[in-house]
C-alpha cells in the first residue's frame, strides 16, 4: 500500500507508479491509498509551514485508520497473499510509520524522507521489518528524522537498514535522470520482495 506526500499523487503520478511497475515486476501488486480529504488538501496547501505541522498532529490517528481500514480489505480479497507492506513518502512515511506500529498485519514498511509522528514515539512496542532511504541534503524533512525511526525499530527488535544518499534533497527519487532515483526504487524492490512475495 503506497502512501503519497502531503502535495497528493497527482503532482508526480509517474514517480510513483515507477515504484508500482518495479514492484509488479516482482508479482508484488501495489495499491495507491489516497488517505487525505478534500479538507485535508485545503489545509496543507493554503498554509504556513507551523500550521500544516500542527494540523498533521491532529490528523495522524485518523489517516492511520484510514490505512488499517485499507489493510483489512486488501487481505480480506481473495487474491490477498495475506503479507502487507506499507510504502510512505515524507508525509506519507509518518502515517505508514505509524500505522505499521499499530498493527501487527504490516508485514513490511519502507519509509522515504519521513519519520515516526512524535505522538507515537513513547508508545511503540512493535515494527515489522524496516527500511529507510533518505537524501542528506533534505531541507523539508531532517535526516535526523529518519534516523530516530530506524533506532526506534531497533529499540522494540525490528530488522532495520538505513540508507543515506549524500548531497540528495527531499523527493529526490521522483528524478527521471538521478541515478539514485533508481537505486532507491531498487533497493524497496529488494527490500519488498524478500519479505512479500510468494
Amino acid at each position: 500500500i503506497s502512501l503519497h506526500g502531503a502535495r497528493g499523487i497527482e503532482i508526480k503520478p509517474r514517480a510513483y507508479e515507477r515504484y508500482a511497475d518495479a514492484l509488479a515486476a516482482h508479482g508484488i501488486d501495489t495499491y495507491f491509498l489516497r488517505y487525505m480529504t478534500s479538507a485535508d488538501m485545503a489545509a496543507l496547501t493554503a498554509t504556513t509551514h507551523e500550521v500544516r505541522e500542527a494540523y498533521e498532529t491532529t490528523r495522524f490517528d485518523g489517516w492511520a485508520d484510514t490505512v488499517a481500514a485499507t489493510v483489512t480489505a486488501v487481505l480480506d480479497r481473495p487474491d490477498s497473499s495475506g503479507r502487507i507492506g506499507l510504502l510512505g513518502f515524507s508525509l506519507g512515511s509518518y502515517i505508514a510509520a505509524e500505522a505499521a506500529a499499530r498493527d501487527s498485519r504490516v508485514a513490511a514498511l519502507a519509509v522515504l524522507y519521513g519519520g515516526m509522528p512524535k505522538a507515537m514515539t513513547t508508545k511503540l512496542n512493535l515494527l515489522p521489518p524496516l527500511i529507510g532511504l533518505h537524501g542528506e541534503a533534505d531541507k523539508n524533512v531532517p535526516i535526523e528524522e529518519g534516523r530516530q525511526l530506524v533506532a526506534l525499530g531497533k529499540s522494540v527488535g525490528a530488522e532495520t537498514e538505513f540508507v543515506p544518499y549524500p548531497g540528495r534533497a527531499h523527493g529526490f527519487d521522483f528524478s527521471e535522470s538521478d541515478p539514485m532515483a533508481q537505486d532507491a526504487i531498487d533497493r524497496v524492490t529488494r527490500f519488498f520482495q524478500a519479505r512479500l512475495a510468494a
